[in-house]
């Protein structure tokens, strides 16, 4: 029998190109992303554990800028396609280590300077499960470390449906009516298994882990959906969108309507 687990395994190995490139064609939640980072990253070479970080796209990056990053995945696929791409970049990741985010017994308490759980929150459909995940991502982190999270968003999926699917309010409303009020994600084909989160949920899950909170933001901005012409840009132009962005998604009046909420917290001292 297939587990859910194994379900988001396969899924990330059979498509760690897709993934890849998915954050080139999302030009503004890479950037955003990575503008939060750093404003809350020590300075290199400070160590970095990236749970769940797929093919290695921020891995890479923070490589690339000094950081000693650590590469964490469920998928076996995901972690070799990452070591490929590093060494087609000339950088070098620290390690490279197939786990599951809600075990990461192969790693010591308080160890890493900061620590990123950039999409293993998508597929964990329990509370509890959650939970764990953020607690395991809090012991390793050293205290006054910072923990990045992301979230997509209980919404997503709707702006979703009415570009690509918008007969599904109307072919399926039990479907629909359970992700408004679970979030859950758990039939159909694609993407695999998968939780929604509701904006005012994300806070208190995290303080209940013991984190000081210190940011949200949106990543998308105000560009979520609307993205193209804005990630055509470069040079100043791009820059300016990025920084407005970046103000934008802070704004919590927006929270929900972008993909992507990415939650900044600290382990306290």
């Amino acid at each position: 029998m297939t587990t859910k687990t194994q379900l988001v395994e396969d899924h990330y190995s059979q498509n760690t190109d897709t993934e890849w490139q998915r954050l080139e064609k999302h030009r503004t939640e890479f950037a955003v992303t990575l503008r939060t980072l750093e404003s809350f990253l020590p300075s290199p070479p400070c160590s970095v554990l990236d749970i769940g970080g797929g093919p290695g796209r921020y891995a890479i990056e923070l490589a690339a800028h000094g950081y000693t990053v650590t590469l964490v995945d469920l998928a076996a696929g995901c972690l070799e396609f990452a070591e490929q791409k590093a060494a087609d970049a000339g950088v070098q990741l620290h390690d490279a280590v197939q786990a599951n985010a809600m075990n990461l017994d192969a790693f010591g308490d308080d160890g890493y300077d900061a620590v990123l759980l950039l999409g293993p929150l998508y597929h964990l459909l329990t509370r509890s499960e959650r939970q764990r995940a953020v607690q395991e991502a809090v012991r390793v982190l050293k205290a006054g470390g910072c923990l990045f999270a992301a979230f997509v968003t209980r919404f997503a999926p709707f702006r979703y449906a009415a570009k690509a699917e918008p007969l599904l309010v109307v072919n399926d409303p039990q479907y629909v009516r359970q992700l408004l009020e679970t979030g859950v994600h758990d039939q159909g084909t694609g993407f695999p298994q998968a939780y929604f989160a509701h904006p005012d949920e994300i806070t208190p899950l995290m303080e209940r882990c013991g984190l000081r909170t210190l940011l949200k933001v949106g990543v998308e901005g105000v560009v979520s959906g609307v993205e193209e012409a804005v990630n055509e840009l470069h040079g100043e132009a791009w820059q300016a969108w990025v920084e407005l962005n970046y103000r934008f998604g802070q704004e919590p009046s927006l929270y929900g309507a972008s993909e992507h909420l990415l939650y900044v917290g600290e382990k306290p001292v």
